[in-house]
């Protein structure tokens, strides 16, 4: 089973709006804490937001702050980006993932502490 499926990418004009979802299996969403990460060509992946599942205390990472908002919905075992006011900058392959392990390793948001992963989608962003 997958354990972490991404949705709601696609093409955009600057200044308009997307909603990113991840569908996580039951088992996956017992993860401590699940988050997005974006990976641009040429570029390093950057984790953008986080969201701790049992407590819902959330990260926002600078570059995005005041436009990106992390969410759950625990019932459907949901996680969420709503992306607004968007900028060509934006514009990356944005994954979902998650930490199954409990550990202050979750903030900053680094690839390496995460072990799932989905497929990713792609949001570009025109100007």
């Amino acid at each position: 089973q997958v354990p972490l499926v991404e949705s709601g990418g696609g093409s955009v004009q600057a200044g308009g709006s997307l909603r990113l979802s991840c569908a996580a299996s039951a088992y996956t969403y017992r993860a401590y804490c699940m988050g997005w990460f974006r990976q641009a060509p040429g570029k390093e992946r950057e984790g953008v937001a986080v969201i701790y599942t049992r407590g819902g205390s959330t990260y926002i990472a600078d570059s995005v702050k005041g436009r990106f908002t992390i969410s759950q919905d625990s019932a459907r075992n949901t996680l969420t980006l709503q992306m607004n006011n968007l900028k060509p900058e934006d514009t990356a392959m944005y994954y979902c993932a998650a930490r199954g392990i409990s550990g202050n390793y979750c903030v900053p948001p680094l690839e390496y502490n995460y072990n799932y992963w989905g497929q990713g989608t792609q949001v570009t962003v025109s100007s």
